[in-house]
């Protein structure tokens, strides 16, 4: 190949190095974002006309393709009423409600890594790809928190954990590219060093647990390159809204934004009324319709039912797959995309045990992971810098202490900007071997 067509192959490559860092760096048109949106509402619509102007009304006008009497006919629909009203002031709750947006009160700084070069002093670097083209790569000067945001493959290597600084998880399957997931960043005195041990044996050392060292709580850790604020704890950048979120759970373009601190609750409030409506809906019209087949002067079966029977079976699983997800996280005091911090973690200490032990030996890694837990705590639980000792208190922190606002859409959100800590963690971020935990924690 000529030194002409690698250059003219390396300029291509610059070009669309550049044009996927522009389209990443420039949030969803407003149409786009709200399109999902009216998608929503005219699902909705249809179905409830389905409903009401076919289904109910023909029992209750005592028309010949009546799958019912007129007394189940009124039931249903009161019953469906109540359901689409209360699905439908949940819907606006989370539509209406804005996640939160510090950027909006929290004022702009300037922040770089201590003892960082600055960027006009980085060299440019290059590298061969597969082609033998030398492709340049840019280094841009970014703050500690966000040069760390990288996609990250679990591999025996990496032994840390932490949040996100960045990402953009929906409600819906996502290239990876769309979700990142910060490795540790290091740290000059690394407090967790299990080859401190003399009882430990170094092929156990080797694959040891080894929580990140990583300071998430430092302001440096913190800080948003793109909308040059220090970041309150739990909070994420979107890329689709283009800002940071607080208490950042997932991007979801069924509500035309993020879930966040501010309209998280009203979120599980919608999921869990449309499954309810969803499933009613497919329940009550395809039980008359199996019911009806068995008279021998059975209706004609109207092609709508069958299209409201696949839109309410999809939406309501998957309505129903959402509820049960957030209601897991809440539980555990976790948000979408902290829940990939700890997954990763599993991943490698599962892939740890598949080395120190044959694949058959699930005795021993059973032991291992108990010797594990007693020296740190648990995944996720213990080892959760949010985790407020119980699921009940996870719980209420979200959907509030009266039992009537876990159902309604009512109530208010988090302040999303404070958040207890749990004790087992320094005032830094990093989790603490169970000797150095508090004393009645132990």
């Amino acid at each position: 190949m000529s030194s002409s067509d690698r250059t003219c192959c390396g300029v291509v490559e610059e070009a669309r190095t550049r044009a996927r860092t522009r389209r990443a760096n420039k949030p969803q048109p407003w149409i786009a974002l709200k399109f999902a949106v009216g998608l929503t509402l005219a699902l909705i619509a249809y179905t409830s006309y389905v409903y009401v102007g076919i289904f109910c009304k023909d029992m209750i006008v005592k028309n010949e393709n009546a799958l019912g009497s007129l007394t189940t006919g009124i039931v249903f629909l009161v019953i469906f009423s109540f359901l689409l009203l209360v699905t439908l002031w949940s819907y606006f709750a989370v539509v209406t409600t804005s996640p939160g947006y510090p950027a909006d009160f929290i004022e702009k700084t300037d922040l770089e890594r201590p003892g960082e070069p600055p960027a006009h002093a980085q060299q440019p670097a290059t590298f061969n790809d597969t082609r033998g083209n030398n492709v340049p790569v840019t280094h841009p000067a970014v703050p500690a928190a966000t040069k760390q945001d990288r996609v990250y493959h679990p591999t025996l290597h990496y032994q840390g954990t932490s949040t996100p600084g960045e990402a953009h998880i929906v409600d819906v399957p996502a290239h990876l590219e769309s979700v990142h997931v910060p490795g540790p960043a290091p740290h000059p005195h690394p407090p967790h060093e299990n080859f401190a041990d003399p009882n430990v044996d170094a092929s156990s050392a080797m694959f040891a647990r080894r929580p990140s060292t990583t300071p998430v709580l430092t302001p440096e850790y913190r800080f948003c390159n793109r909308d040059r604020i220090i970041k309150p704890p739990r909070t994420h950048h979107c890329r689709a809204c283009g800002t940071c979120v607080l208490k950042y759970d997932h991007h979801c373009p069924w509500v035309g934004h993020c879930v966040g601190a501010y309209n998280h609750k009203f979120f599980v409030n919608f999921v869990q009324w449309a499954s309810i409506l969803s499933f009613w809906m497919f329940a009550t019209v395809l039980g008359l319709n199996i019911k009806s087949r068995t008279r021998p002067s059975a209706p004609a079966l109207n092609p709508q039912y069958i299209v409201l029977l696949a839109q309410t079976a999809l939406f309501g699983l998957f309505c129903f797959i959402m509820f049960l997800t957030q209601v897991q996280l809440i539980m555990l005091n976790q948000t979408t995309v902290e829940s990939l911090g700890f997954r990763s973690m599993q991943e490698r200490e599962h892939d740890n045990l598949a080395h120190m032990h044959r694949w058959y030996q699930y005795g021993a890694k059973k032991r291992t992971r108990r010797r594990w837990d007693k020296e740190w705590g648990r995944i996720g639980k213990e080892g959760n810098l949010w985790w407020l000792e119980s699921r009940r208190a996870n719980w209420e922190s979200v959907m509030g202490k009266n039992v009537w606002w876990w159902f309604l859409p009512v109530g208010h959100g988090l302040d999303g900007m404070n958040f207890p800590t749990n004790p087992r963690f320094d005032k830094e971020g990093r989790w603490r071997r169970r000797r150095e935990w508090p004393s009645d924690l132990r």
